[in-house]
């Protein structure tokens, strides 16, 4: 056994390249996803009971904690979008290279952050 191995690894001091952040956002992202979707669920259900059912729904979504916990799941959800098809891409063997992955990883977290922040203007 090699006596070169480190004995405390610190990892908030690990820096990591774009690529493992557009893997690890795209990780948490889909847990967001599968956390926040029985809220999602019950808020349709109670939209769709009837008229006071849907303002009840409206009401819970008109906060504005509430909001921007939308504009962050809307974010999980592009970003979640956008990684999952750079890494269909890297599947095919389309940008492995080093260059291609790092470009297409900045493309995925850029553009899901910019969509988001379009989609959050366009509702005011």
């Amino acid at each position: 056994m090699s006596k070169n191995r480190p004995v405390f690894l610190d990892l908030w001091r690990i820096r990591l390249p774009i690529t493992g952040w557009a893997s690890i956002l795209h990780r948490i992202s889909g847990v967001v996803l599968v956390l926040t979707t029985p809220y999602g669920v019950y808020l349709f259900g109670l939209s769709l009971s009837g008229p006071a059912g849907f303002a009840d729904a409206a009401s819970h979504l008109s906060s504005g904690l509430v909001r921007v916990l939308l504009l962050m799941l809307a974010w999980s959800f592009l970003h979640h979008l956008f990684a999952g098809i750079r890494f269909l891409m890297l599947d095919l063997g389309l940008g492995i290279d080093r260059t291609g992955a790092r470009k297409s990883a900045w493309v995925a977290v850029s553009a899901a952050v910019a969509v988001a922040l379009i989609g959050w203007g366009i509702r005011l």
